[in-house]
């Protein structure tokens, strides 16, 4: 990796990389193989394979989960069954709920008869869950980049499923160095993405981090130049400016404008690029539409032969009085 990030190849393809977000299994020939007959879903049960189904309702009596096999057969998941919390509790209701026209993983436990003589397959997803937290999710270790779906945005962070829905937490604060003003200015729900093992409860909880994965002031700040116009993100207006991002880790500030709008796209002209105060001086040239969601690309992609440990990470270039840098391993909440 190029900059002042520091990066250590690991081998940890026999634990997180068993396991992917749900809804990634769903149209694979495996999982439809596995579903197409009575005999193929049996075969499934006896060795354990983990299967992905739409969830179509929840029996709000009982808080069972109702899937359907491409073979017509009907499974269920109790909510005893629904989720794996990391402390032990029960599966909230809001938990077992919002599942409901989602893909979920699970296996089959066994079969039961309906009320009207059909066979049920008996699933369990905590089974699935429990699973990747005893062989994936404990090797995970602070700095550790892996791939992570996007499932729901909160003004303070992003959730993440990492690994057979179970989730994790992106703080809005480590979304990137550029801040935002709410996570739906970089992501959307679906997206798949790469973060940063941050840190790890004891608990069981884990917090991602994405901004190490953007470049470093001067990998960002290399892709323009003085005396050019180039386009823009406005993301906050100020007495004194306008703070405009050129991307995800890097921002200029503009002299205050009436035109000036958050969110909006815009052109500038890049007056003065100062490495050893971290500073792009812009003069705001145009403002335009709304921005859509703008997640960048990162300096970092995953090798083919295993995923990437990042121990040190400097964003600030080499100096500047400013130190700005990510030690993983350390306390970071």
């Amino acid at each position: 990796m190029r900059g002042n990030a520091t990066e250590e190849i690991v081998d940890v393809r026999d634990g997180i990389c068993q396991f992917v977000p749900e809804g990634e299994l769903l149209d694979t020939p495996e999982n439809r193989a596995a579903q197409q007959s009575r005999e193929a879903l049996t075969e499934a049960a006896e060795s354990g394979r983990i299967l992905e189904a739409p969830c179509v309702l929840c029996d709000c009596a009982t808080m069972e989960l109702r899937v359907e096999f491409l073979c017509g057969i009907r499974g269920v998941i109790p909510r005893e069954e629904a989720v794996c919390n990391p402390d032990g509790s029960p599966a909230r209701d809001i938990a077992v709920i919002t599942r409901v026209g989602r893909a979920v993983q699970f296996r089959i436990t066994g079969f039961r008869r309906g009320p009207h003589g059909e066979r049920i397959a008996v699933c369990s997803r905590r089974s699935v869950q429990r699973s990747f937290c005893l062989s994936a999710l404990s090797s995970l270790v602070p700095g550790d980049v892996i791939r992570a779906k996007v499932t729901h945005l909160e003004p303070f962070g992003v959730f993440c499923d990492i690994g057979a829905g179970v989730p994790a937490l992106l703080p809005v604060d480590r979304i990137s160095v550029s801040r935002v003003s709410h996570p739906s200015d970089r992501f959307r729900a679906g997206d798949s993405i790469l973060a940063a093992v941050l840190s790890k409860t004891e608990e069981g909880r884990v917090y991602l981090t994405c901004r190490e994965l953007w470049g470093t002031w001067e990998e960002n700040a290399s892709l323009f130049s003085p005396g050019t116009t180039v386009r823009g993100i406005i993301r906050s207006v100020e007495e004194y400016g306008v703070f405009i991002e050129l991307t995800p880790n890097l921002a200029g500030l503009a002299e205050p404008s009436p035109e000036a709008v958050p969110g909006r796209r815009c052109s500038v002209y890049i007056k003065s690029i100062l490495p050893d105060r971290m500073k792009v001086k812009l003069a705001l040239i145009d403002v335009g539409e709304p921005a859509p969601p703008a997640p960048g690309t990162p300096h970092l992609p995953l090798p083919a032969d295993g995923p990437i440990r990042l121990t040190r990470w400097q964003y600030s270039p080499a100096g500047c009085s400013k130190l700005v840098e990510t030690v993983f391993g350390e306390e970071q909440r």
